[in-house]
């Protein structure tokens, strides 16, 4: 009976360290897992940043052509009167 008690231990404590293996690997695949979305996310949205970025110095760059159109129209408007 000892040495049934002892080997049913034994397996116990086999079957323990099976499953914290199990659990440890699920673990650190799930933090892999979410490292990776982390940066792709980061990457997604350093495009989208980008992409504003020059749209913005677009449309500023646009809107400053139209003041100095206009400047000079005005400016050429005075000396024609």
């Amino acid at each position: 009976m000892a040495s049934f008690k002892k080997s049913f231990e034994s397996l116990k404590g086999t079957g323990h360290s099976a499953a914290k293996g199990v659990t440890d690997n699920t673990v650190e695949a799930a933090q892999e897992a979410i490292q990776q979305v982390a940066d792709s996310s980061k990457e997604t949205m350093s495009a989208a940043a980008q992409e504003v970025s020059r749209q913005s110095q677009a449309s500023i760059g646009k809107a400053a052509d139209k003041a100095s159109d206009g400047i000079k129209e005005f400016g050429q408007s005075l000396h024609t009167k």
